[in-house]
């Protein structure tokens, strides 16, 4: 039988074992730190000096003192101390101080690019890939210079936004 869980590694009860809440206390604590995981830094290498239970953070590259080899680990503080979970891809999390969500991925957390293919609001696509280039007006019986020129800037805008194609 597995020791622990092929995700996050949260310890599973053995068959004759002693002590079996130290085993299930230490999932639950895993599990608490998961459960819409929210972590107060990202930036920080060392551990804070007076972290409150339930608080956790994104430990940073370079880690020291009781962090030391835990780097991009989600560390939460709990009574006992820290536990430390190594995050599986995909996981996210919001950072409090930055306001943001972060995505922990194959290179790494990430907070500045999400791995999206479209944004829909009621199934209405808004933003998908980039529709076909779209010509700016030219000819006409009637030229309105000032129409064709928020027109243009506008067909500027979609592309600048990768709406449409260049």
């Amino acid at each position: 039988m597995a020791e622990a869980t092929n995700r996050y590694g949260l310890p599973l009860l053995q068959a004759g074992q002693s002590q079996k809440e130290v085993t299930h206390n230490e999932a639950i604590v895993r599990a608490d730190a998961l459960l819409h995981p929210a972590v107060e830094s990202r930036t920080l290498a060392l551990p804070p000096t007076l972290p409150t239970p339930g608080q956790a953070w994104i430990v940073a590259s370079g880690a020291t003192g009781e962090w030391s080899g835990q780097d991009g680990s989600i560390a939460a503080f709990q009574a006992g101390g820290w536990t430390f979970v190594t995050p599986s891809e995909g996981c996210l999390v919001w950072v409090k101080n930055e306001g943001v969500f972060a995505f922990f991925g194959s290179s790494g957390w990430n907070a500045e690019a999400w791995p999206v293919k479209g944004l829909s609001l009621d199934g209405d696509g808004l933003l998908t890939n980039p529709q076909p280039a779209i010509a700016a007006p030219t000819g006409g019986a009637t030229v309105d210079s000032g129409a064709r020129a928020v027109i243009g800037q506008m067909l500027d805008a979609l592309r600048a936004h990768g709406l449409i194609e260049e």
